[in-house]
């Protein structure tokens, strides 16, 4: 665990909304390509927890809900997006549809307040705050990313396409140095909240196999990919399926998941 620094000033992407709630377009593919969390950091936030009532801010498919189900909690999720929202529903979970700023808890609490690839489109103050509102004392807030780290020539290979073939666009490789502004910028919010803990960073590191098809899938439901024209898409994969053929037809990806957490402070 170690202590966070600032955020530095940069772009606030809980101004894009628009890009969040275009997720939706296709739950299937979205929960059939994005990738997991690992279970080593899901059972280190839930033995972190006063107990296993959780919510899931952003629940999406539920693809962490999941992972929380399976260390033994029992979790509602708010999500913006009824097409998110049904597809959890169907996988048997209670969810609310919801901006997290603004939603009604009715007197709710919970023992964990949690969040999966999705606090980064919340503004950070206000989503800790009601973080806080939310939580039992000592209860924790854990919001999560998967950073990856592509093949340098996948990698570099994309980045130059993107330049090309979108042309003004900013090509942002997801590495934990990537990410760095949405982890402080979490940090910052708690902090700010003044209702948490000193946020604390943790970290599991992993990587995934993919075959040429599969890492196409994946790559097409990243955050702007599913907001760009067709043919510009069709563009890229074609570029990055070509850098995979070479490669021998299957890429390994590292990821770092990454988690800013901090307990409720007791109201005594």
């Amino acid at each position: 665990m170690v202590t966070l620094p600032p955020a530095s000033s940069g772009p606030e992407p809980h101004r894009l909304r628009q890009l969040a709630e275009g997720f939706g377009a296709d739950p299937e593919r979205y929960d059939r390509a994005r990738p997991g969390y690992p279970q080593a950091l899901v059972d280190q936030i839930v033995a972190a927890s006063p107990g296993r009532e959780v919510l899931d801010v952003g629940i999406g498919t539920g693809i962490a809900a999941q992972a929380f189900q399976a260390a033994g909690c029992t979790v509602l999720g708010v999500d913006p997006d009824e097409r998110m929202a049904e597809y959890a529903r169907r996988r048997g979970f209670q969810v609310e549809v919801a901006r997290f700023e603004g939603w009604e808890p009715a007197d709710r609490t919970f023992d964990a307040v949690i969040a999966g690839q999705t606090w980064h489109w919340l503004d950070p103050v206000a989503g800790a705050a009601k973080a806080a509102l939310v939580l039992r004392p000592g209860g924790r807030l854990a919001v999560f990313w998967n950073a990856m780290e592509l093949p340098a020539d996948l990698g570099d290979a994309l980045a130059d396409a993107f330049r090309r073939i979108v042309p003004g666009a900013r090509s942002a490789r997801a590495t934990t140095g990537g990410y760095q502004t949405f982890f402080a910028s979490a940090a910052d919010g708690i902090r700010q909240a003044r209702a948490l803990s000193e946020p604390e960073q943790w970290q599991v590191d992993w990587e995934c196999s993919y075959t040429r098809d599969e890492w196409l899938e994946t790559m097409a439901t990243g955050g702007g990919f599913n907001r760009l024209d067709p043919t510009q898409l069709d563009a890229l994969l074609a570029n990055a399926g070509a850098v995979i053929h070479a490669m021998g037809g299957s890429v390994i990806v590292k990821y770092a998941t990454v988690a800013v957490t901090a307990l409720r402070l007791s109201t005594s």
